[in-house]
């Protein structure tokens, strides 16, 4: 048996996103902002998975994130942060869509309250498997898929 080899190096201290659908690995580069970071950042697209047949992952040095995560989950849900400390994952998170998606999308209706006074949109994850938002103010269902990010 060959030894398994890295196909991205190791980073000592940061976050490794994985698992993330390949057509969706430039959006996730874009919505995080990477582009504009000090730190290095390593991105990889197509290789193998068992889970998506084919995959992205990113490697940011030196940075932990925290409130983009849920602005993720509407990209690529089920994609996994790892936590590095010291070259070993001291963590690992699955991103999930949470029930309630507040200032993270834009609502689709025109004559909605959200696209016509200065104000936070809110949506209900009304199923999240088939991935369909509510709007709280004009209840026009979307499907995550299709919308436009705040």
């Amino acid at each position: 048996m060959a030894k398994k080899e890295r196909l991205v190096a190791a980073i000592q201290n940061g976050t490794v996103i994985d698992h993330i659908p390949a057509g969706k690995t430039f959006q996730v580069v874009n919505l995080l902002g990477l582009t504009t970071l000090e730190t290095p950042v390593t991105i990889g697209c197509n290789f193998e998975s068992k889970k998506l047949f084919r995959k992205g992952i990113i490697k940011v040095e030196d940075k932990f994130f925290t409130d983009e995560i849920s602005r993720l989950s509407v990209v690529a849900p089920n994609i996994v942060l790892n936590i590095i400390h010291n070259y070993e994952v001291v963590e690992k998170k699955t991103v999930i869509t949470p029930d309630e998606l507040r200032g993270i999308v834009k609502c689709n209706n025109p004559k909605c309250i959200t696209n016509n006074e200065p104000m936070d949109t809110l949506f209900h994850v009304v199923n999240k498997e088939n991935g369909i938002l509510k709007c709280h103010y004009c209840e026009k269902e979307q499907d995550i898929n299709k919308v436009e990010l705040v």
